[in-house]
């Protein structure tokens, strides 16, 4: 039983960092309907900057949240400016898109090769051996805190969507930009800042992912894949759906460990997609809105 409390924990703790990596990528592919390759570069960006303003400036990396959200937010609605809106009307989705941002994931890490070569690094605070005592067992101090934020953060990007002149823009946008361009609504402006926010969230997983495991220039490909078997399975565009399906995913992960070599159990959410796609295409909440 002991045994099963504390995997149950550390799942449950896993799907924070698993739900908090996806928004983002969900987010930009409901409205712009882009598969964002560029996602797993900035999530590493996200972990060197958090490292950079606690080890150059001794920055806490929870209170450098807000400082790496806001330059990553001005990172993504540059890459939409200067990049992404020049594609061919019709090509954002497509090939064109796929391969302009993969470049941009390049870009970023052989950036962060030159300035930070490829060591690992990790951030290491005056907490990060401190743990808490939960339901019988011993837990991370930053583990919590990333679980804590991973809570926030949807229930922040839902207030946002659904209770704000800017989130019901979003979503309309979403729903049909050419009748939102016909009704006045700035549908450029709204995809800047929709990708703005995606990256932003991408940045904030990045730098929670750095508190907890060690990271290089080549981190962040992982992390990419992961988003999208969460993404696909929670249901493209729900909100909802990719926390349910986080869960799901960390559940499984962890539980595999006790029929599965350790070395196997990665492999278990890429089994998972693939059944997703071919029996539910739509995932566990079927294609939303936004929803």
């Amino acid at each position: 039983m002991e045994r099963f409390v504390d995997l149950a924990v550390s799942a449950i703790l896993l799907a924070g960092l698993y739900a908090t990596m996806a928004y983002g990528l969900g987010l930009i592919y409901g409205v712009l309907r882009v598969v964002n390759l560029a996602h797993g570069g900035v999530i590493m960006a996200g972990a060197y900057l958090g490292w950079v303003l606690h080890g150059s400036l001794g920055i806490d990396p929870y209170l450098s949240i807000p400082l790496v959200v806001l330059l990553s937010f001005g990172l993504g609605m540059a890459m939409y400016r200067v990049l992404v809106r020049h594609l061919p009307r019709g090509a954002a989705g497509g090939p064109a898109s796929l391969l302009l941002l993969f470049g941009v994931w390049l870009v970023l890490r052989n950036v962060a090769y030159l300035l930070f070569t490829g060591n690992d690094q990790a951030i290491r605070t005056s907490y990060s051996t401190r743990s808490l005592l939960v339901l019988g067992t011993h837990v991370s101090v930053n583990r919590l805190a990333v679980l804590v934020i991973a809570l926030v953060t949807p229930a922040l990007l839902q207030l946002l969507l659904r209770h704000s002149h800017v989130g019901r823009a979003i979503r309309a946008v979403a729903q049909n930009a050419d009748s939102c361009t016909l009704v006045g609504v700035d549908v450029e402006r709204i995809y800047t800042l929709t990708f703005g926010i995606g990256t932003a969230l991408a940045g904030l997983a990045g730098l929670l992912s750095a508190t907890i495991f060690s990271f290089n220039p080549g981190f962040g490909s992982g992390e990419l894949l992961k988003s999208f078997v969460v993404v696909v399975l929670g249901g493209l565009g729900s909100v909802l759906g990719t926390g349910v399906a986080a869960l799901v995913l960390a559940v499984v992960e962890v539980f595999a460990i006790l029929v599965l070599p350790s070395y196997l159990t990665s492999a278990v959410g890429f089994v998972m997609l693939v059944l997703v796609l071919v029996f539910r295409p739509g995932g566990l909440f079927g294609h939303r809105v936004l929803g």
